[in-house]
């Protein structure tokens, strides 16, 4: 694959998550890591992963017409999914990574659900006659990328409210959980397919 090609879907992914659009995806990612210190940076990373592992079967699933769903059902579940995550968060009342692990498991079954959405994005663009492994290889190198991204800036403001602020850690993934909720639940409500 020529590097133009790996750059231009590289780029794609990037702005799929980094970009004013994809406002469900950055919920997502906020209300997965909100939980988490700087010190968890390891388990942050593996749980990102995951969420790509997710994201990346059904991508290929989808692009190559083994699995299709209808689009407004796949919009309607993402919304769904950020405000399970939410409701997660807001039940917690221990963050030891012992409690926590039950996150690596949502993160890889809903990122089946959004990669069915990014499949709906990227199913037109790759044309017939490329391979497609490499557009998705460079889309989904761009997608952790700009995952990898948003999990440093959160946890860079969870560093700082942790160490530098009167607020408690319980109270910001209080804060953190239910503005993703009530978010995320606008989103679900105003997709509803039926």
């Amino acid at each position: 694959m020529p590097l133009q090609d790996f750059i231009f879907y590289f780029k794609l992914g990037w702005e799929h998550i980094i970009s004013a659009d994809a406002l469900d995806h950055q919920l997502f990612i906020l209300a997965l890591v909100a939980i988490y210190s700087y010190h968890n940076l390891k388990q942050v990373l593996i749980l990102v992963t995951a969420f790509t592992i997710g994201h990346s079967l059904t991508l290929f699933l989808s692009v190559t017409d083994v699995i299709r769903f209808e689009s407004k059902w796949v919009e309607f579940l993402i919304p769904c999914t950020i405000v399970f995550t939410a409701v997660s968060n807001l039940r917690r009342k221990d963050f030891s990574l012992k409690s926590v692990k039950i996150n690596y498991y949502l993160a890889l079954v809903f990122g089946l659900i959004h990669g069915m959405g990014f499949a709906n994005s990227i199913r037109i663009m790759l044309a017939k006659d490329q391979k497609i492994g490499w557009g998705l290889f460079g889309f989904n190198v761009g997608l952790e990328a700009g995952q990898i991204f948003m999990v440093i800036i959160i946890l860079a403001v969870n560093f700082l409210i942790f160490n530098y602020s009167k607020i408690r850690r319980p109270s910001w993934v209080l804060f953190v959980s239910a503005a993703v909720f009530s978010l995320a639940l606008k989103m679900a409500l105003e997709r509803i397919p039926f």
